[in-house]
């Protein structure tokens, strides 16, 4: 199962879309609402989460984490210790750990980039700690994956698809949504 953790802020396409294109390809997704049952976009979109954070647990069920850019979304995911626990759960066991936006400078401050190809959202390159900041719109290394904001949310969910499952099935549900993807 993979974990899309929402926090008051979060970049609403690139939760969301991301989910839909996963969840059309097969992938379990849950969202994790860090605060109560719902969360509260940067565009005031309010989503009803599937499990409040409480409820997250850290065990097997965890396939890989999702996290959403968004300002001031991923400020307040980074007060969260379970997500950075969960991330280095993900990490200890070769899992996919997917940020986009302003979330790879998360990662980044956690040190885990280190050495790794990343993307994020202009700006935040410096948080993304000794990181090979790439100008690209979704960059996979190993299993990070990580893009630069809502416009390469599709792209971004693809490149999961592909990473998970195979570049034939990410074609395929692309072919299926009439989105070109390489």
């Amino acid at each position: 199962m993979f974990y899309c953790f929402l926090a008051d802020g979060f970049e609403e396409i690139e939760a969301v879309s991301t989910i839909d294109i996963l969840r059309r390809a097969g992938i379990e997704v849950k969202t994790v609402s860090v605060k109560g049952d719902c969360a509260l976009g940067a565009h005031e979109i309010q989503i009803r989460a599937d499990m409040t954070v409480e409820n997250f647990k850290i065990d097997t069920s965890i396939t890989g984490i999702i996290l959403p850019g968004g300002m001031p979304g991923v400020s307040n995911l980074d007060k969260v210790e379970i997500i950075k626990a969960a991330a280095n759960y993900c990490i200890g066991r070769d899992l996919p750990v997917c940020a986009i936006c302003a979330a790879p400078s998360l990662l980044g401050r956690m040190g885990v980039l280190s050495g790794k190809s990343a993307t994020c959202y202009p700006g935040f390159e410096t948080e993304l700690l000794n990181a090979n900041v790439s100008k690209d719109s979704v960059v996979v290394d190993g299993n990070f994956i990580t893009a630069k904001g809502p416009g390469c949310a599709n792209e971004f969910a693809f490149a999961i698809i592909e990473k998970v499952l195979s570049k034939a099935a990410a074609l395929d549900v692309a072919a299926a949504m009439q989105i070109q993807f390489r």
